[in-house]
C-alpha cells in the first residue's frame, strides 16, 4: 500500500547528471565574476549587502541558475521516465503529481524570495536562501516518494544555514548543496535502487 502511495521511480543518474551541471554552472560563474571589483569588496568585507555595478552581473548568475535548472529538469524527465518504462509504471500518476505540487510550493516561494534579495542588492543571502527553499521542497514532497529525498532536503538546509553564517563564501557552498551532494544522493539511489536492474 504505501509503495503504491509514493512515487519510485526517481532516477539516480539524473541526480548525479544534475550534481554535473551545477558544479558547471559555479565554475564558469567564478570564471565571469573573478575580476569584478564590485564582487571582490563583497568577499573582502562580509557585508549582507552587495550592489551590482551593472546589469550584467545579476544576468550572469540569472541565466545560469536557468540553464543549470532547465538542463537538471529535463535531464530528470528522461531519465526519470526511462526507468518508469523499465518498472512498468507511469511517471504521471497520482503520486508523481502530489510530490510536484509539494515540491512546487516552497520552490515557488524561494523564486520570488530570491529575487527580491537580488531587486534590494542582498546578492550574498541568494546562494543560502536558494539552497534552504530548495531543502524545504524536497523535505515537503519526501512523504510522497523514497526516504532519501528527506535526508538530502535536510543536508540541504544545513548546508544553507551554514552558508548564511558564512557570507562570502555563496558560490562554494551553493556548488557544495546543488553539485556535490546531488551528485552523491544519485551515487546512493543508483546503488541502491538501479544496480541490479542494470547489470541484469
Amino acid at each position: 500500500m504505501e509503495r503504491s502511495s509514493r512515487f519510485i521511480s526517481l532516477s539516480g543518474l539524473s541526480g548525479i547528471m544534475a550534481g554535473t551541471y551545477a558544479l558547471i554552472g559555479a565554475y564558469i560563474a567564478r570564471l565571469c565574476i573573478k575580476n569584478s571589483e564590485s564582487y571582490m569588496e563583497f568577499i573582502e568585507g562580509y557585508s549582507t549587502r552587495y550592489v551590482a555595478t551593472s546589469w550584467s552581473e545579476y544576468k550572469i548568475f540569472i541565466l545560469l541558475g536557468i540553464a543549470v535548472a532547465a538542463l537538471s529538469i529535463i535531464t530528470g524527465v528522461l531519465l526519470t521516465s526511462r526507468r518508469a518504462k523499465k518498472n512498468n509504471q507511469t511517471i504521471w500518476d497520482k503520486s508523481a503529481l502530489r510530490m510536484l505540487i509539494n515540491l512546487a510550493i516552497p520552490l515557488a516561494v524561494g523564486g520570488v524570495f530570491c529575487t527580491i534579495l537580488l531587486y534590494q542588492g542582498y546578492i550574498g543571502m541568494v546562494a543560502p536562501a536558494t539552497l534552504i527553499f530548495y531543502g524545504l521542497s524536497l523535505v515537503n514532497g519526501s512523504k510522497y516518494t523514497l526516504d532519501t529525498i528527506r535526508h538530502l532536503g535536510i543536508v540541504e538546509i544545513l548546508i544553507g544555514l551554514i552558508a548564511a553564517v558564512d557570507l562570502g563564501n555563496g558560490l562554494f557552498y551553493w556548488a557544495l548543496g546543488f553539485g556535490v551532494m546531488h551528485i552523491i544522493y544519485g551515487t546512493v539511489m543508483w546503488w541502491k535502487y538501479e544496480r541490479n536492474r542494470s547489470e541484469a
